[in-house]
């Protein structure tokens, strides 16, 4: 569907590209040509995962914790010394954790707003007045989740994401007049290896949950990592502001309250 050299001499920043969607986003943009930067906040793992990427293309690791403002600035300012631009920004770090509304401590509610919606708002910020505005031209995909019926026995990353939504559409009417476009991507259950770190009866909840998708299945990394390359690409020239599920109609169909019932279970 995509040319070979569709994003050649194209920029890219995907945070979270160690693992999971995040890697298969960043290999995907390598096999079409981009040059890749990753980051996340463990320097070694990070740089593991380069090291395989870089047998695609070229990938740089900058370790940088978004939700700190001044590891944002100094991961622009390498970009900057290294590649001179950027061109497209991939918002895919993120991080939750099951847990009913009355038991989420305020601790563990504040990592989750930190690290999914003010990380994405700051790192956003930061690359827009860094690159995109300056360039008069950028490119923001945000990765979210499937958050349109609620987030039952995850409010904290539910509450997180649809503010990324939101954020969305104001950035993208913001920043237009900069050429600047933002879009979302709202994946379903993606089946990578994160999932085989659940017990037993989450795994057996998964199993059934695959089972009643309408579309017989769970998502695949490449699933998510085909719509970003939709959204960045020309292709999409004329979209911004916008959220695609990439869910197998989980935004439509199906129980939103058995994960709750599920995690209520185990306490």
């Amino acid at each position: 569907m995509f040319a070979k050299n569709l994003f050649k001499d194209k920029i890219v920043l995907v945070t979270g590209g160690r693992s999971g969607i995040g890697y298969a986003i960043a290999a995907s943009f390598l096999h079409y040509g981009a040059v890749v930067y990753i980051a996340s906040r463990k320097q070694q793992p990070l740089e593991d995962a380069a090291k395989e990427l870089s047998k695609i293309g070229t990938c740089h690791a900058i370790a940088c914790d978004i939700r700190k403002p001044e590891e944002i600035e100094q991961l622009a300012e390498k970009i900057k010394e290294e590649s001179g631009r950027l061109d497209i920004l991939v918002n895919n770090a993120g991080g939750q954790f099951p847990a009913p509304a009355h038991i989420i401590a305020e601790k563990g509610w504040e990592a989750v707003i930190n690290n999914n919606l003010n990380g994405t708002f700051f790192i956003s910020q930061k690359m827009a007045n860094a690159f995109f505005i300056p360039q008069k031209q950028g490119n923001i995909v945000n990765i979210t989740a499937n958050v349109t019926r609620g987030f039952p026995g995850m409010a904290h990353t539910g509450a997180a994401r649809a503010g990324v939504e939101n954020l969305t559409k104001s950035l993208g009417q913001e920043w237009a007049g900069y050429g600047i476009r933002v879009n979302a991507i709202a994946p379903g259950i993606i089946a990578t290896s994160g999932l085989d770190n659940y017990p037993q009866i989450m795994q057996d909840f998964l199993k059934e949950s695959e089972a009643k998708n309408l579309m017989g299945r769970f998502g695949q990394a490449d699933d998510v990592a085909n719509a970003v390359i939709f959204l960045a690409s020309p292709l999409s020239s004329y979209i911004s502001g916008t959220i695609i599920p990439v869910d197998g109609l989980e935004h439509l169909a199906g129980d939103r309250v058995e994960l709750y019932k599920t995690i209520m279970s185990l306490l």
